[in-house]
């Protein structure tokens, strides 16, 4: 087969697989934006919300590393379709809760940690695949839609979700997100039809693949510094995260807060359409530091003001940034490192640059509402209190990023040998 055909015929599948990813996205954002409005209305603290995002997130967090293994070593659509499919327990034991009574919140807990254990299988895997299918030069475009993808639980999600719940309750939501597992199952089984599956035929040892795939990102300098540095971002961004939500419903209504954050997420859609039309060429660590400073003013101005237009500015303004350096980072790293790697690695990177989220979902909702008891003025103020500190320690880290001479040497991986260190 012609070399452009069989480029062509990988985009394809690429899409394909993309489409099932957008899918399960918006169908676990429904999900996501339900349960923690549920939780909200019957607690009235940040702290069970923030302590439901902490326990979907960090199961996946701590088996990244070993699912990145299994991602290198053994079928990778196979895992996903694995992860996929299983993570739908989680939701099918909520609503099996809810239908027979009412549904305590610690079952909602195990549900959601139920998910995030068998959704840990799913990013490492789904990342590799995209190096299996496209070429260097299809990065940049394939990365924005990837992070429209990502970005559509927050997109497309809330607005739904609030809708659904003005007619309904939660039951319809949880339904609709466990039909979704079907459809991205049989996206990554049409093509894992049509794509060979890469074999290892000389296994290492467990351990020995995980020791691998740290030397890949330790190895070089620049690349374990921006992994560190990015785990001081997911700290802030984890922040805003948890805290949009109980800071808009402290004035409004969840339909209302579905909106706001549907119009906040058309930023990455923005980014998302125009990196997938025209990409990113060149200058991607300066890139990478100017986006993340526009989403740290964002993130500071969403938390100043009550107006629900004004939010929705600043809120747009932090998406459009994480759009585009979103797409920096992921250049940035994905051409560092070796293909037969790329499994482990990213299990790897993302166990350490994602650690911010942990500390931020384990304290965010406590410090909300400590400072909200402590000012009486309640849980939202606190709310915005940290959403406007952690706009400005954003923007902070990001104006140090431009200076740091290793990184920026990082897109040049393709024209130098990149020097690693000793075991």
């Amino acid at each position: 087969m012609d070399n452009s055909v069989a480029v062509k015929n990988n985009y394809r599948k690429f899409l394909l697989l993309w489409s099932g990813e957008l899918i399960s996205s918006i169908g676990g954002g429904l999900s996501s934006f339900g349960l923690g409005i549920y939780i909200y209305q019957q607690t009235g603290s940040a702290a069970g919300m923030s302590f439901m995002t902490l326990l979907a997130f960090l199961p996946g967090l701590l088996l990244k590393v070993p699912a990145g293994v299994l991602a290198d070593r053994y079928d990778r659509r196979l895992l996903m379709m694995i992860g996929d499919g299983l993570s739908g327990l989680g939701v099918l034991y909520i609503l099996i809760c809810m239908m027979t009574g009412k549904c305590q919140i610690w079952q909602i807990y195990v549900g959601v940690t139920i998910s995030s254990v068998f959704s840990a299988l799913l990013e490492p895997a789904f990342t590799a695949t995209i190096t299996d299918l496209l070429t260097k030069e299809q990065y940049s475009k394939a990365n924005g839609l990837v992070s429209l993808a990502g970005s559509a639980r927050y997109l497309f999600s809330p607005v739904i979700a609030g809708f659904l719940l003005a007619v309904s309750d939660i039951k319809l939501i949880l339904i609709i997100d466990i039909c979704t597992f079907f459809l991205t199952v049989v996206c990554a089984a049409v093509v894992r039809k049509g794509l060979a599956t890469k074999v290892t035929e000389n296994k290492d040892p467990f351990m020995k693949s995980m020791k691998d795939g740290w030397k890949a990102v330790a190895g070089i300098r620049g690349l374990l510094l921006l992994v560190i540095v990015s785990s001081f971002l997911t700290l802030f961004i984890g922040f805003f995260q948890v805290l949009a939500e109980p800071f808009v419903l402290s004035f409004s209504d969840p339909k209302t807060v579905g909106i706001v954050e549907t119009v906040c997420a058309s930023g990455m859609l923005a980014g998302g359409l125009l990196l997938g039309i025209f990409g990113i060429k060149k200058n991607f660590a300066r890139i990478l530091s100017i986006s993340l400073i526009l989403s740290g003013i964002g993130m500071t101005g969403f938390g100043l003001f009550h107006n629900f237009y004004v939010i929705s500015i600043f809120g747009f303004m932090f998406f459009l940034g994480m759009a585009y350096a979103n797409n920096s980072l992921d250049y940035l790293v994905r051409t560092n490192i070796p293909d037969e790697l790329q499994g482990r690695a990213w299990g790897f990177i993302g166990l350490i640059s994602q650690m911010g989220y942990v500390v931020a979902y384990l304290f965010s909702g406590l410090l909300a509402d400590g400072i909200g008891h402590i000012t009486e003025r309640g849980s939202g103020f606190g709310s915005s209190v940290l959403i406007i500190v952690s706009g400005i320690g954003l923007a902070a880290i990001s104006f140090v990023l431009l200076f740091i001479k290793s990184i920026r040497q990082l897109e040049y991986a393709d024209k130098k040998e990149n020097i690693c260190l000793e075991s």
